[in-house]
């Protein structure tokens, strides 16, 4: 249970992340489950001392407990190469974590955190959050991208964590006329489930699949190399779905890719897929794939001036 002072001063810090999801179970809190918020809240916990194991008040005679808020919740499996959250933090707690220290509250605590994060969350980056800065609610835009290895090719192996196999052929154009459907503002109701009291009505700014092109490491054309062997970028050959919206409700992502996949292996027609986006209705086709080619590739926000009328803005419901 969180306990704050009436007359303490709060210090919101932003905080920029990315991770490995393969082992969490989601970002969420969950008891007795490894989770990214979990394992960034229990550090913040030994650094701060804001939980003794004896059961005593930190040095500070402040008791308080660290709550992230996340910018995106991701599901279990799913990674993030740019995350980003908020954290309260009393101020006298913050400037504690100076010690001996010769920098100010905020690069302590950075520095601290680094050191005791497991390594597979990193931490990008901590600073003071500008006024009226929202990690979920100021939010513009997410981008999500999801990675498949089709037809049988033999992807590289370091990458077996990130990419979904797929043994299959994809036909991209239908699955871009599919994708297409999504753009807009919508009820994605047949691919995704609200949260209590919430909505699955969301915008899509982009949708598309690509095909990476085969290029090596340096971008060097082979003739005018001076060696012999030019590496091969490491996702070349991959086919990759982008999605940009101003917010996801739950699974939306790995469903919308489940249904294209359908789509693109000629299981599914581009017609079912539009109908399925004009009339939104959960059922047994418009599940989500699996985790594991996900990724949580950005997160963007509006100029400092406009980040508190952001907020406000998208937390009224959404209706269409």
């Amino acid at each position: 249970m969180e306990h704050q002072e009436k007359d303490m001063s709060l210090v919101r810090l932003r905080m920029d992340l990315a991770y490995d999801g393969g082992g969490f179970h989601g970002w969420a809190r969950q008891p007795g489950l490894r989770t990214v918020q979990g394992c960034i809240e229990h550090a913040l916990s030994l650094i701060t001392g804001a939980r003794k194991s004896d059961g005593e008040v930190s040095h500070s005679q402040v008791v308080w407990e660290p709550r992230l808020v996340v910018a995106g919740r991701t599901d279990t499996g799913v990674h993030a190469s740019h995350q980003v959250a908020h954290l309260d933090i009393p101020e006298v707690v913050l400037e504690a974590c100076r010690g001996h220290m010769g920098v100010d509250g905020v690069l302590a605590l950075e520095r601290r955190l680094r050191h005791l994060l497991p390594a597979d969350i990193v931490l990008l980056g901590l600073r003071a959050a500008p006024m009226g800065f929202d990690a979920r609610f100021s939010a513009l835009e997410r981008t999500y991208l999801y990675r498949v290895s089709q037809g049988g090719r033999l992807g590289d192996p370091r990458m077996r964590g990130y990419v979904l196999d797929l043994e299959g052929s994809l036909d991209l154009e239908a699955m871009n006329e599919a994708a297409v459907e999504c753009i807009g503002l919508h009820d994605f109701g047949s691919f995704a489930r609200p949260n209590p009291g919430g909505t699955t009505i969301r915008k899509v700014k982009a949708a598309h699949w690509d095909l990476v092109p085969t290029v090596n490491l340096f971008g060097v054309a082979p003739e005018q190399s001076a060696v012999g062997y030019l590496p091969p970028f490491m996702e070349s050959g991959l086919t990759v779905f982008r999605i940009v919206a101003d917010a996801f409700a739950h699974n939306m992502v790995r469903s919308l890719v489940a249904a294209c996949i359908q789509v693109g292996l000629g299981r599914r027609s581009v017609q079912w897929f539009a109908d399925k986006i004009a009339h939104p209705l959960r059922e047994g086709s418009t599940g989500p794939i699996a985790a594991r080619g996900l990724t949580l590739e950005q997160v963007a926000y509006p100029p400092d001036d406009q980040l508190a009328e952001r907020a406000q803005a998208i937390r009224a419901r959404r209706t269409l």
